[in-house]
């Protein structure tokens, strides 16, 4: 079994301690360092660079994301996972703009923050339904663009999975026609093509 290396970042001295045993007694994880603070986190890394941070966001001196932003700035190969009790849309979006590679809240489970350090090390991301509702509300279109009732039926037949000449055959109208509305529609949603539409679409229903 591959040992990651992993640095706890936070605050407290009873939640730095808590992560290590907790780690220790998983298996699989030397915790290297423990930092009380971002400045310090970004000091040990520069140092001896872990394979992956717990990283708490509210701290002194310099907090979760801006250290984050250092950290993945400096070490691009070191996985970031924030471990916080703080849920506000705004901080869960400024720590992934900065590069963190997941997102858990304190009340997680053992297994479960093991598991992210793990899934984070191997390339994923793991990241709470909370964390992934703001995310997915932050990166959403404010206001639907403007298409004519025929433009909405070409979209939604695309996101169907039909063709270009199908939905000419379903909505009585050329093929030629179809194109000219599907030309119009990319431009009006911002897609390049029909896999892009089509995912615009399944977005905005969620």
């Amino acid at each position: 079994m591959t040992v990651l290396r992993v640095m706890v970042v936070d605050d407290h001295g009873v939640v730095r301690n808590g992560l290590r045993m907790l780690l220790e007694a998983a298996g699989g994880f030397d915790v290297v360092h423990l930092a009380e603070d971002g400045k310090q986190a970004v000091e040990l890394a520069a140092e001896d660079p872990p394979d992956v941070v717990l990283m708490d966001l509210a701290m002194p001196v310099m907090d979760g994301v801006e250290a984050t932003r250092a950290l993945k700035a400096a070490h691009p190969d070191v996985r970031v996972v924030v471990l916080t009790s703080l849920g506000e849309p705004e901080r869960i979006v400024a720590a992934i703009d900065a590069g963190a590679d997941g997102y858990l809240f304190k009340h997680a489970e053992p297994a479960e923050i093991a598991e992210a350090i793990r899934t984070a090390h191997a390339g994923g991301a793991v990241l709470d339904p909370k964390a992934a509702r703001a995310m997915l509300d932050a990166r959403s279109t404010p206001a639907a663009p403007t298409l004519t009732g025929r433009e909405q039926q070409v979209l939604d037949l695309v996101a169907q999975g039909l063709a270009n000449k199908q939905i000419g055959r379903r909505l009585g109208i050329t093929e030629r026609t179809v194109k000219a509305h599907l030309t119009r529609i990319y431009q009006a949603i911002g897609v390049q093509d029909r896999t892009q539409a089509a995912l615009w679409v399944q977005r905005r229903r969620m």
